[in-house]
C-alpha cells in the first residue's frame, strides 16, 4: 500500500516522503496513529502543493538573506572602547556588542548567535567578523575598534 508519511518514521522515510508499506502496517501502525495518510489522487495532489510552495518559500528566505548578507558586507561598524597605552582593551568586544552596535548604527537586526567570532576582539584595530545570515549564506562585517579617549 502506498502511503505518505505525516512524520519521519524509523526506517521508513522523512516526513512528506511517499513510501510503499505492506497492507497491514499501514491500517494497523501508520493510519491509527496519524504518521501517514493513503495516497489516494487527492492526498498526492496535496502532497505535490505543499512541496511546491516550501520549496518557493525557501527560494524567497534564501534571495532576502542574499540581500541582507550583501547589505551588511558594504557596512562598517565603528565601536569605541576604552584602551590602554599599548592599544589592549580594558575588556573586550563580544558578538553582542556588535549586535548591538550594528542595530544601532544601521538599523539591522542580526541575532548574535549568527555571529562567527573565535574569540571576543581585545584590541585596537580593523577586524573582518563573518556572520551566518542564512545556512549557505556568510556575509563579511567589518569591525572598527576605537578608543573612547577617556
Amino acid at each position: 500500500m502506498k502511503v505518505i508519511l505525516q512524520a519521519d518514521v524509523k526506517g521508513q522515510g522523512k516526513k512528506g516522503d511517499m513510501v510503499n508499506v505492506s497492507d497491514g502496517y499501514a491500517r494497523n501502525f501508520l493510519l491509527p496513529k496519524g504518521l501517514a495518510l493513503e495516497a489516494t489522487k487527492v492526498n498526492v495532489n496535496i502532497m505535490k502543493t505543499q512541496k511546491a510552495a516550501n520549496a518557493h518559500k525557501k527560494a524567497k528566505e534564501l534571495e532576502a538573506a542574499k540581500e541582507l548578507a550583501q547589505k551588511i558586507s558594504k557596512c562598517t561598524v565603528t565601536i569605541k572602547a576604552k584602551a590602554g597605552a599599548n592599544g589592549k582593551l580594558f575588556g573586550s568586544i563580544t558578538g553582542k556588542d556588535i549586535m548591538e552596535t550594528l542595530k544601532k548604527q544601521h538599523k539591522i537586526t542580526i541575532d548574535k548567535r549568527k555571529i562567527n567570532l573565535n574569540e571576543a576582539i581585545k584590541g585596537l584595530g580593523t577586524t573582518q567578523v563573518e556572520i551566518k545570515v542564512y545556512p549557505e549564506v556568510t556575509a563579511t562585517l567589518r569591525v572598527v575598534v576605537e578608543n573612547s579617549g577617556e
